[in-house]
């Protein structure tokens, strides 16, 4: 099936080349939906002052050789110069009937590209907070809709798990006994394991010293302190599984690429960016000054990559992860699924590593920019004692509240299948409200509202979904006998019909923007089509077999839609709700 805005698009740049010269066979015409027609072309108000000339005039001559008979019912100039174009209801009934044949909806595959994307990245032995939140949900939703594109990605989770804490964490990990009930809490409490550790170390100097010198041992390749410090990591793994269980994420252990991953190349990092000039000595630092990057005060600001003191910085491994990602992943795009925050510092990081010559023109780099998760109260989510939200508790109390959403609104169900379906709407509201805001700006965390069973919400697809599934089971038929033909009739079903072409497009376009919130703008459109639909077309009950198998058939497609669109964003379609 065709992208309808694609196939005007070529329509308006042959008839361009044909009213114009071939000079403008090439210009890249501006199609977009219109509230006066299916679709609008503005190529002449954009020519008109280059050619001298007058935007209606220029439409004329367009209109005077587009060919687009087979395509579209009407053509006609409107305002200044805007050519609107209307589709013919047997053409987009043609593609809608191709679309429902298709295994992938209309979602062209992409020419594959190698796309490392490193996302969740949290720390060992530390808990996961809500901040930890949309780098993975968002991260896990770009992977989805990448590899569905066809893409080799490569999940890289850049974990902390390098350090100078290290050295106490062992330490306290020696004096409670590896096997200890105190130890088990990285499987579930990591943050009460981190802060004994930390109170040790702020209270005891015999245990700070021996931390410090736990460190060198890391740093030096003690093979003890080694075994150690992969024991913490292992036990660790045990959490950052169960988080990603609860989310349903796609991360598994064998996407773990932490700091420590790189530890061995630094040393050569620095020496390289040294020789080449790229890296000088400052207060006994070594640095990277780089043109344009400058403070309040107008002062350079430069990229540590060794400090005073010998010890390496998030620069060092940031550049030999871009190396190793180029040279050994074959990168051809590297996506970052970042704090906002962090964005000059991956800008001088990339620079960098050009200047050096690890990251080529050809790759790209994309810095997902993230944006903070706000309370109601509109700062920064946290609990009223100042600290950050653990991320399990955030889950819980979803599961929770949807429990009795559900429990309330289908008591006629088992109790094992509304714990079931509580699971999908509270996880699924959850990452639903992330990602259908613009993954760079702030959004206020409000259960009430993302568990609504009405506007732009998961829980309101979810619903529209098990609700197509009702209508099946109604007809005693399975959505996928539902093969039309399709015939459109009323101007509910063109709508529908026309919301569906969407689908294909909309998940390119996330591909290539990396931006998950247009995906769910989409399915909330494409929910409201057939909401409208279906009060106004009824489906069971048409009046003749014609026309119900027509209906079916585009409930059937618009089911297909919906649970793919959810798939892709990470979030589950419950059979019923």
């Amino acid at each position: 099936m065709a992208d309808p805005q694609e196939v005007l698009s070529q329509r308006v740049r042959s008839a361009l080349g044909a009213a114009l010269g071939a000079d403008y066979a090439g210009t890249d015409p501006v199609i977009r939906p219109s509230q006066f027609a299916d679709y609008q072309a503005n190529a002449a108000l954009a020519l008109a002052k280059k050619l001298g000339r007058k935007p209606r005039d220029v439409a004329s001559d367009i209109v005077a050789r587009l060919e687009v008979d087979d395509v579209c019912r009407e053509v006609e100039i409107s305002g200044p110069g805007f050519v609107n174009m209307t589709l013919r209801d047997d053409w987009i009934a043609g593609q809608a009937q191709d679309l429902l044949a298709d295994p992938r909806l209309g979602v062209p595959e992409q020419p594959k590209q190698n796309i490392p994307v490193d996302y969740s990245a949290p720390n060992v032995a530390k808990e996961m907070h809500v901040g930890h939140l949309r780098t993975t949900v968002v991260g896990d939703a770009l992977v989805r809709t990448l590899e569905f594109l066809g893409h080799n990605v490569i999940r890289q989770n850049h974990i902390g798990d390098w350090g100078t804490p290290f050295g106490m964490l062992i330490e306290h990990l020696l004096e409670v006994g590896e096997h200890s009930a105190d130890a088990d809490l990285l499987k579930t409490d990591p943050n009460a394991f981190y802060q004994a550790a930390k109170e040790k170390f702020d209270t005891s100097e015999d245990f700070a010293v021996r931390a410090r010198r736990r460190v060198v041992a890391l740093q030096g390749g003690d093979a003890e302190t080694l075994r150690l410090w992969q024991g913490l990591i292992d036990l660790s793994k045990v959490y950052f599984n169960k988080v990603y269980t609860t989310l349903g994420v796609t991360l598994t252990d064998a996407d773990l690429a932490g700091e420590s991953t790189y530890n061995d190349a630094l040393a050569g990092v620095c020496a390289e960016l040294e020789r080449a000039g790229i890296a000088e000595q400052s207060e006994g630092a070594l640095c990277v000054f780089l043109e344009g990057f400058t403070g309040r005060e107008g002062n350079p600001v430069p990229l540590i990559v060794r400090k005073s003191d010998g010890g390496y910085t998030y620069a060092t491994t940031d550049l030999a992860t871009v190396r190793y990602r180029v040279e050994e992943l074959k990168a051809d795009r590297i996506v970052y699924v970042v704090g906002a925050p962090q964005a000059m510092h991956f800008q001088m990081m990339w620079e960098t590593a050009r200047k050096a010559g690890w990251l080529p023109e050809s790759v790209e780099t994309v810095h997902v920019q993230i944006g903070n998760v706000l309370g109601t109260d509109g700062k920064i989510l946290r609990t009223r004692s100042g600290k950050p939200i653990r991320l399990m508790a955030l889950l819980d109390e979803a599961v929770e509240r949807a429990t009795r959403v559900v429990a309330e609104n289908r008591p006629d169900l088992d109790e094992q299948t509304r714990a079931a379906i509580a699971r999908d709407v509270g996880i699924g509201a959850v990452k639903y409200a992330d990602l259908s805001v613009s993954h760079d700006t702030e959004y206020v965390f409000d259960f009430d509202r993302m568990l609504a069973l009405n506007g732009n919400t998961g829980p309101y697809l979810q619903y529209a979904a098990a609700r197509i599934r009702s209508i099946f089971r109604k007809g005693g038929l399975a959505p996928e006998d539902a093969v039309g033909p399709i015939a459109l009739a009323e101007p509910a079903e063109r709508e529908l019909a026309l919301a569906l072409l969407g689908f294909g497009p909309v998940v390119r376009l996330v591909g290539d923007t990396l931006e998950p919130h247009r995906l769910c703008g989409y399915l909330f459109d494409l929910a409201q089509a057939f909401t409208s639909f279906y009060e106004r077309c009824p489906v069971l009950k048409a009046e003749d077999s014609t026309v119900r198998g027509s209906r079916l058939a585009l409930t059937a497609a618009t089911l297909r839609t919906l649970v793919q669109g959810l798939a892709l964003l990470g979030v589950h379609a419950p059979e019923r709700m």
